[in-house]
């Protein structure tokens, strides 16, 4: 049987992948150059496993517990998450606080599964360099990517960032709700254990040629932020911050029901709220929907169609789903119909009649889904007022349009 299935080179993998491609560039399409300075690639083989391997010295036994339980003398990396900083730097500086003098550590687990695994795997192998001592591991889901709405959405995120502690190694799991039930929060560490096994098998990821070398990766990173100290510490957590911002804003990375896949007939409840912590990412989003609401009548945007079948339906759900971030109505037509804010969806090569015959007969703002550059000038004398496009600051074009609109 082998015989018949023989070993394919990566080179043969590689050669094929690029056909497949027509062309297009493998770094940018299949590159995923992430926070931490580390690049993934699209597929991991048997040469990318690190020399060594495994978890050190783990058994896979974790119990579920609560805030309270946690020992007053824990390094608190979670703290350090919670103001955004990446996993890199949680086990840095985590690891340079403690000097190999205080084995039990309090990590956040993020919504990126598969480095929240990664993560604790690695600040397990590099406490073993520092350390004869057991290293303890407490794991918290994290509140910073929690949003105040679209619970059920909070609820799928404690799920996978439960998993991502577990199989990473964790000793202790504390999930904490997050506007959904707390009883659900209790359950749902019963359920991992009772019903899923998952504290049958140790170390699941071992072996796995990603998770591997995502460890290492994150090791080695992780190793070059404890080296070099605490010093400077809030700044490089800040930028981390500033990043993850401006990448939610454009929409870069989804949080799903705050910049993307909104629920359009949710309204949030006066007494809403969510755990204290440093900051969390959806705010700014949160906030332009929480202004939207209080509204005496919530503005309408019209997402005018014509033309080009698949342009304008790919436009006109972009514009929903962006629109429907802030709060605001959204209704597709093609017909133009009273609204406060008109939302022209077609392709390119179109849009200049189709804004030229719209413009002359509304008087409310228009503006265009997309960024056709070479007709925006002629788009503007037209009286188009603003585009909308993937890869936008959205927090800004929101906010500008809730008060335009107020």
């Amino acid at each position: 049987m082998w015989e018949e299935f023989p070993p394919i080179p990566t080179s043969e993998w590689d050669a094929a992948i690029r056909a497949d491609l027509k062309g297009a560039d493998y770094d940018k399409r299949l590159l995923w150059r992430t926070d931490e300075g580390i690049t993934v690639r699209p597929f991991y083989r048997t040469e990318d496993l690190p020399g060594t391997t495994g978890q050190a010295r783990f058994t896979g036994a974790w119990e579920t517990a609560t805030e309270t339980d946690i020992p007053k003398d824990a390094v608190r990396a979670d703290l350090l998450h919670e103001q955004g900083a990446t996993a890199v730097q949680e086990i840095g500086y985590a690891l340079a606080e403690s000097q190999g003098k205080r084995s039990s550590f309090v990590f956040s687990t993020g919504t990126n599964y598969f480095f929240e695994i990664a993560k604790l795997r690695a600040a397990r192998q590099l406490w073993a360099r520092l350390s004869s001592e057991a290293m303890v591991i407490w794991s918290r889901t994290s509140m910073a990517d929690k949003s105040l709405y679209d619970p059920a959405a909070n609820l799928v995120r404690c799920t996978t960032e439960a998993m991502s502690a577990i199989f990473g190694g964790c000793n202790f799991l504390i999930i904490d709700s997050a506007r959904f039930p707390d009883h659900l929060a209790r359950s749902l560490g019963r359920i991992l254990r009772e019903e899923s096994h998952f504290e049958v098998v140790s170390d699941p990821g071992g072996g796995a040629y990603y998770v591997e070398s995502l460890t290492a990766s994150i090791a080695n990173e992780a190793w070059k932020v404890y080296e070099a100290g605490l010093s400077g510490r809030d700044s490089a957590i800040a930028a981390s911050r500033t990043g993850r911002e401006k990448a939610l804003a454009q929409r870069k990375i989804t949080l799903v029901g705050v910049n993307n896949y909104p629920d359009l007939n949710e309204t949030l409840p006066p007494d809403a709220s969510l755990p204290k912590t440093s900051w969390r990412i959806a705010v700014p989003f949160e906030q332009i929907r929480q202004r939207v609401e209080k509204l005496r009548k919530r503005p309408r945007v019209l997402l005018l169609q014509h033309g080009d079948v698949r342009m304008k339906t790919a436009r006109a759900n972009f514009c929903l789903n962006l629109f429907g971030c802030a709060g605001f109505q959204v209704k597709s037509s093609e017909t133009l119909e009273p609204a406060d804010l008109v939302v022209l969806c077609s392709s390119d090569p179109e849009y200049l009649p189709f804004a030229q015959d719209v413009c002359g007969r509304t008087k409310s703002p228009v503006i265009v889904a997309g960024n056709p550059k070479e007709h925006i000038e002629a788009l503007k004398a037209t009286g188009v007022k603003d585009f909308a496009y993937l890869g936008m600051d959205a927090v800004k074009f929101l906010s500008h349009w809730q008060e335009a609109l107020s």
